[in-house]
């Protein structure tokens, strides 16, 4: 009779929050409306940095090539900046895409 009472009391308890929930659909426009707003200065910003990233990169390998420092593979590091600005230009494609923006 104890186990009864109990998953009774249990059930009302659950069944009060499921009726007492709101819907919050408009929450949820607001939240997709403030996303796409400040998703293209994220967008603008990752591109941003994709640049000065290149530029750095390239300034440097150029500054270690004119001093003659072959020694420090100077492939390498082209790979690597290259791959860096990149990333981040392809990292704002893919989260324009992942959020539908």
């Amino acid at each position: 009779m104890y186990r009864c009472i109990l998953w009774i009391a249990v059930l009302i308890f659950f069944f009060q929050f499921s009726v007492s929930a709101q819907e919050g659909i408009a929450e949820m426009n607001q939240v997709k409306n403030d996303l796409k707003r400040s998703f293209f200065g994220a967008l603008d910003a990752s591109l941003m940095l994709a640049a000065i990233l290149g530029i750095c990169g390239a300034l440097r390998i150029y500054h270690n090539w004119q001093l003659g420092k072959h020694h420090f593979h100077v492939d390498y590091e082209v790979v690597a900046w290259f791959s860096a600005s990149l990333f981040m230009v392809l990292m704002g494609a893919f989260l324009q895409k992942l959020y539908g923006l």
